[in-house]
């Protein structure tokens, strides 16, 4: 994974991290189910794209690199897989 991606990932996950402890510390102060729930669909969305960048990045380079070397068939299958989870 390059520098740039890596990092977007990074920022991404670290974001969802805050957010969590954001939203035991609400649910610890009883806060509103409906705030605690956007809270939580917030970091649903960015975990998502988190996922997204880096599947987006295996695709680009780890397959590109395996059709190249003929070893494409077994990279295939495994984003096919998390397509398949991905539409669950």
């Amino acid at each position: 994974m390059e520098n740039e991606e890596k990092t977007q990932v990074l920022i991404l996950l670290k974001t969802s991290r805050g957010q969590i402890e954001g939203i035991i510390k609400m649910l610890e102060e009883d806060r509103c189910c409906v705030d605690l729930s956007k809270q939580i669909l917030s970091v649903q969305a960015l975990l998502k794209k988190a996922n997204f960048k880096l599947i987006d990045q295996h695709i680009k380079h780890c397959i590109k690199e395996a059709l190249t070397e003929e070893h494409g068939d077994e990279k295939i299958d495994e984003v096919m897989d998390l397509i398949h989870k991905y539409a669950k």
